[in-house]
């Protein structure tokens, strides 16, 4: 078995797990997530916490356990906390700016970049330069992140761009002559 999957996933208060039909359902004052569960593993849920196991002896089971329990901690985490991912925009004249279900861009393009914001996902602009993603998938908050990011990353001579407030970006020396 996994050592990961050994560990038990604790259920805080106003969370409820419950399985059906080979899914697993988490629900929260964030929101409901859903998971897929695979053949090989087994997920026993009693009282305030739920535990993950292998069905079989293999190694893959072993490893699918141990992701299994590091998903369905994720999932009890975002239903009750959320997740939250910054952005930061470096360089001259760039902006964001949250419109309802849009995010407006200016990134030193000859148009503004407008970016539809996914169901579940909720965009905050702080300041011109700042975003702030937050959803009670963790996996979505991410791809969301990384999507904004991907259209100006950090560029290695000045920095300018879409960065992480985490990332550090380290900048190369100019060709000389």
């Amino acid at each position: 078995m996994s050592r990961v999957a050994r560990k038990p996933v604790l259920l805080p208060k106003g969370v409820e797990m419950t399985q059906a039909a080979g899914k697993v359902k988490v629900k929260g004052p964030k929101g409901e997530l859903h998971l897929a569960l695979s053949t090989e593993v087994e997920v026993n849920i009693a009282g305030d916490q739920a535990s993950v196991s292998s069905r079989k002896p293999e190694q893959r089971a072993r490893a699918i356990a141990g992701t299994t329990r590091a998903l369905l901690a994720n999932m009890v985490e975002g239903v009750s906390k959320g997740f939250e991912r910054k952005l930061e925009l470096v360089g001259v004249g760039y902006r964001a700016q949250a419109q309802g279900k849009k995010l407006n861009l200016t990134l030193g393009f000859s148009h503004p970049v407008a970016y539809a914001v996914p169901d579940g996902i909720t965009i905050d602009t702080p300041s011109q330069t700042e975003i702030l993603i937050k959803g009670a998938d963790k996996h979505r908050v991410g791809q969301v992140a990384a999507d904004i990011r991907s259209y100006r990353p950090p560029e290695p001579y000045k920095g300018k761009g879409v960065r992480y407030s985490t990332e550090r970006v380290v900048l190369k020396e100019a060709k000389k002559k």
